[in-house]
């Protein structure tokens, strides 16, 4: 990850761990951390235009789900 982001980054953990209750464990951290990225990398690409329209998506999840 680039220097420059690395202010950005801290304040969305931050930001997470914040929202957790104070009884999370460093696993329930780790995993809204996780979480976290995997949406925010998804929104990224969708404003990219990588993403899939949705009935095309529908079409394809129906060949997995039987």
């Amino acid at each position: 990850m680039a220097i420059n982001n690395q202010p950005a980054v801290k304040d969305m953990a931050r930001s997470v761990i914040d929202a957790l209750p104070d009884k999370a464990t460093i696993d329930d951290i780790m995993y809204a951390l996780y979480v976290k990225a995997k949406f925010d990398h998804g929104d990224r690409e969708i404003r990219q235009g990588k993403g899939i329209p949705h009935d095309k998506a529908k079409k394809r999840l129906k060949k997995w789900v039987k």
